[in-house]
């Protein structure tokens, strides 16, 4: 994911990708399509994608999904990977409660992929996509914050997504929220 200009991900802690066997696999042009080498064969599906085991949770959800960032992919790939390890997190974190502290890591490398490479949230096929698949990811780390009160962290965040063509009510929610803190705070100094 690292080479996705734009990108300011510099690497995965604890992951060595040289260590990774999937990193050194190249695809083959196929009938016009790219082909990824397995021991059955050949897929179109890239090594990023399919490095998360579906029954993966807790610590070693977190450890496949920095493997699979490592690993060769396309920008869509990348989103999809972060945006499910966040929903599972999100699932799980009555079990692993620390997965709280990587989704919101996860959500905020999500939306700067997104800002970067707004192709991999999109199905349009021009340079500049104009309409984008519903994101999960993003909206859910606002909504966490704002729980939290971080409500101008939220509102940031919500901004970005905006971009998107999702978050608008958000930014509307939190705007009002935090006027009507500062209002209150305005009238609890003067008095």
């Amino acid at each position: 994911m690292a080479a996705i200009p734009g990108v300011r991900f510099t690497g995965s802690p604890g992951v060595v990708r040289e260590a990774l066997a999937e990193a050194r696999v190249r695809p083959e042009m196929s009938y016009g399509s790219l082909m990824w080498p397995t021991a059955d064969g050949s897929t179109s599906a890239t090594p990023a994608s399919q490095h998360v085991p579906v029954e993966a949770t807790g610590a070693a959800l977190v450890t496949r999904v920095w493997e699979a960032l490592e690993l060769p992919g396309e920008a869509m790939d990348y989103h999809f990977v972060l945006q499910g390890a966040v929903d599972r997190l999100w699932s799980g974190r009555r079990t692993y409660p620390n997965g709280l502290a990587l989704l919101e890591g996860f959500a905020l490398l999500d939306l700067e992929l997104m800002e970067a490479a707004p192709q991999a949230v999109s199905f349009d096929t021009g340079p500049v996509p104009a309409t984008f698949v519903h994101v999960t990811s993003v909206p859910r780390l606002v909504m966490l914050l704002e729980r939290e009160g971080a409500f101008a962290d939220a509102l940031e965040v919500a901004r970005r997504l905006a971009r998107f063509d999702q978050g608008e009510d958000a930014v509307t929610r939190l705007s009002e929220k935090i006027g009507a803190l500062a209002a209150e705070a305005a009238v609890g100094g003067a008095a």
